[in-house]
C-alpha cells in the first residue's frame, strides 16, 4: 500500500515547502482518501493577520505604479514554474481533494492558462475615448489598480479558483491575500512556493505581493471586514455567500461571489444520444458531483425518457469508484463525512416526496467516504431538487413541452451552468435565449468552463464573474477625465456660469 505520508513529504519537498509549514503547526491536513492526517499545518492569528494586511497595502502602493506589461512578466515566469511542477501539484491535488488523476492535472493546467492569458491582457487594459459634446476637450476612459484583493476559496478547486483571481489581479496591478479552505491547505502552500519562486526570478516583486492567510472562519471574517480590502472574492455556498455580501457592502467594498449551482440540461427528442449520454454522465458524475458546475438535475423528453434512463443506469453501474491512485477509476471520494451525511440526507428525502433511487450507497468503510453515484427518477421539481446537495446525485424528470421545460428548469434559487442537447438550431436558439444562468451550453454538459470566457452565475449564484473575457474590470477602478485644450470654458448640457 502507498504510503501517503511519504509520497505528500516527498511532493512538498520539492516543490518548495518548508517541513516546518506543514508539520509544526495546529491545523491537521487530512485526505479525503484514506481519512487519515497528513500532516499539522501552521495558521495564523489575529496580530499576524493585521501585520499582513499591512504588508499588502505597502506592496500594493509600490506595485500599482509598475507598468502593466513588466506586471505581466511576473505571470509569465509564474506560468513557467507552474508547467515545471505541473506534475507534483496535480499529484498533490488527488491526494488532498480526492480528484481523479485528469481532473487533477487539468486543474493545475488551467492555472497555466489564466497566467497565459493574463501575458496577453497586461498589453490590453484598454479604455475608450468617448466623444465629447465640448469643443476644444477630449474625454477618456481610464482603468486604474484597485488595492489588496482578497480570495477566499473552496475545497473542490483548491489551486484553480485562486490562480484564476490572482493572475488578474497581479496584471491589474494589484497585491493578492488568500485564505484557501481548511480542507486542503497543503494545495495552498505548494502553489504560493511556487509562486514564491517566479517572484525570486522576477527580482524586484515588492515583499507581500501575495501572500497566504491560514486558518478558519475567522480569517475570512477579516478580509471581509477589514477596510485595507478593497475587493473579496469568495467562493462556497450560498450560506456564505449571504453573510460576506452584506458586510461588504457595510463598508462599499467590491465583492465577487461564485456561489452555489442548482445545474439544469435537457434531452430533446432530437438530441444526438450518445453525446448527450457521455456529456450528462461526466456533468453528474465527474469530481464524484462536487463541482459548482456539476448537472443536478436533467429533464428528459417523453419520448426518449425509458431508454435513456436505462443507457443512464448502465452508465452508472459500469463506472469504477475508488481510490484514484488506482487504475481506471472515474469518481473518487467525498471530502469527509459531512458530505456523505448531507448526500444520504438528501437522499432520504427524495424517497419521501416519491422519487426512485438508483445507486448512493457507500463504498467500503473507515474514515473514507466512496459512494456510487446515485440517479434518482422523481415525479417532478419538489423537495431536494430544489436544493443543491455537493454530492453526485442526479435527479432525472420527464417534460413533454420545451418552454414549460425552460421555465422549470429556471425555477430554482441558482443560476450557474445550463446545458441543452439537441441538433434543432431553434430548440438551441430558444434555450439560449431564455436560460437564466450565466453559463449555458448546447451540445455540452453543464461542467468544464474554459478560461476564455467569463465564468459565473445569476440569482443567488451570485453575480460574480472571474477568469476570463472582461473580468478583468472587476479588479480595477475606472476613471473618466476630460481635458480642454481650447482657451474657453464651456460648460456640459449648455449650462452658462458667467462671473
Amino acid at each position: 500500500m502507498v504510503q501517503l505520508g511519504q509520497v505528500i513529504g516527498d511532493l512538498l519537498d520539492r516543490l518548495g515547502v518548508s517541513r516546518a509549514a506543514w508539520t509544526e503547526g495546529k491545523m491537521p491536513a487530512v485526505t479525503p482518501l484514506t481519512g487519515e492526517q497528513l500532516g499539522m499545518v501552521q495558521t495564523v492569528d489575529a496580530a499576524a493577520i493585521d501585520e499582513r494586511l499591512d504588508r499588502a497595502s505597502a506592496a500594493f502602493r509600490s506595485w500599482r505604479h509598475v507598468p502593466a506589461p513588466r506586471r505581466g512578466e511576473l505571470v509569465r515566469l509564474w506560468g513557467e514554474e507552474l508547467r515545471a511542477a505541473k506534475d507534483d501539484l496535480a499529484r498533490l491535488v488527488m491526494i488532498e481533494a480526492g480528484k481523479i488523476p485528469s481532473e487533477s492535472a487539468g486543474e493545475v493546467q488551467e492555472m497555466i492558462d489564466i497566467c497565459d492569458f493574463a501575458v496577453g491582457l497586461s498589453r490590453q487594459l484598454y479604455g475608450l475615448t468617448i466623444a465629447t459634446e465640448r469643443p476644444g476637450h477630449r474625454m477618456m476612459e481610464v482603468w486604474h489598480p484597485l488595492g489588496v484583493v482578497g480570495v477566499i476559496s473552496a475545497f473542490n478547486f483548491p489551486v484553480a479558483v485562486w490562480a484564476w483571481n490572482a493572475a488578474l489581479a497581479l496584471v491589474c496591478g494589484n497585491s493578492v491575500v488568500w485564505k484557501p479552505s481548511e480542507k486542503t491547505p497543503l494545495a495552498a502552500l505548494a502553489v504560493q512556493a511556487v509562486f514564491a519562486r517566479a517572484a525570486a526570478r522576477f527580482g524586484d516583486a515588492p515583499e507581500g505581493l501575495s501572500q497566504l492567510l491560514i486558518g478558519g472562519r475567522e480569517i475570512g471574517e477579516a478580509l471581509v471586514d477589514d477596510r485595507r480590502v478593497a475587493l473579496v472574492s469568495a467562493t462556497g455556498s450560498t450560506r456564505m455567500g449571504r453573510s460576506v455580501a452584506p458586510r461588504l457592502a457595510g463598508r462599499f467594498a467590491r465583492a465577487i461571489l461564485e456561489l452555489g449551482g442548482n445545474n439544469g440540461a435537457i434531452v430533446a427528442p432530437s438530441a444526438d444520444l450518445d453525446l448527450a449520454l457521455r456529456g450528462v454522465a461526466f456533468g453528474a458524475m465527474g469530481t464524484a458531483g462536487q463541482r459548482c458546475t456539476t448537472t443536478r438535475r436533467l429533464f428528459l423528453h417523453d419520448s426518449i425518457y425509458d431508454g435513456f434512463v436505462a443507457r443512464l443506469k448502465g452508465a452508472y453501474g459500469s463506472v469504477r469508484v475508488g481510490n484514484p491512485l488506482e487504475d481506471e477509476v472515474l469518481v473518487g471520494p467525498l471530502i469527509d463525512r459531512a458530505a456523505y451525511d448531507m448526500m444520504q440526507e438528501a437522499l432520504g428525502a427524495a424517497k419521501a416526496v416519491g422519487g426512485v433511487v438508483h445507486g448512493g450507497e457507500r463504498v467500503g468503510d473507515g474514515d473514507s467516504y466512496f459512494v456510487k453515484p446515485a440517479l434518482v427518477e422523481m415525479p417532478g421539481q419538489v423537495g431536494p431538487v430544489l436544493d443543491e446537495t455537493f454530492a453526485p446525485i442526479l435527479y432525472v424528470m420527464r417534460y413533454y413541452d420545451l418552454d414549460a421545460v425552460i421555465d422549470l428548469h429556471n425555477d430554482v434559487a441558482a443560476g450557474l451552468s445550463s446545458a441543452i442537447f439537441t441538433t434543432d438550431v431553434r430548440e438551441a436558439e430558444r434555450f439560449l435565449a431564455a436560460s437564466d444562468c450565466g453559463i449555458a451550453n448546447v451540445n455540452l454538459g453543464t461542467s468544464g468552463a474554459e478560461i476564455g470566457g467569463a465564468f459565473g452565475g445569476e440569482k443567488e449564484t451570485g453575480g460574480g464573474r472571474e477568469s476570463g473575457s472582461d473580468s478583468w474590470r472587476q479588479y480595477m477602478r475606472r476613471a473618466t477625465n476630460t481635458i480642454n485644450y481650447s482657451d474657453a470654458l464651456p460648460l456640459a448640457q449648455g449650462v452658462s456660469f458667467e462671473l
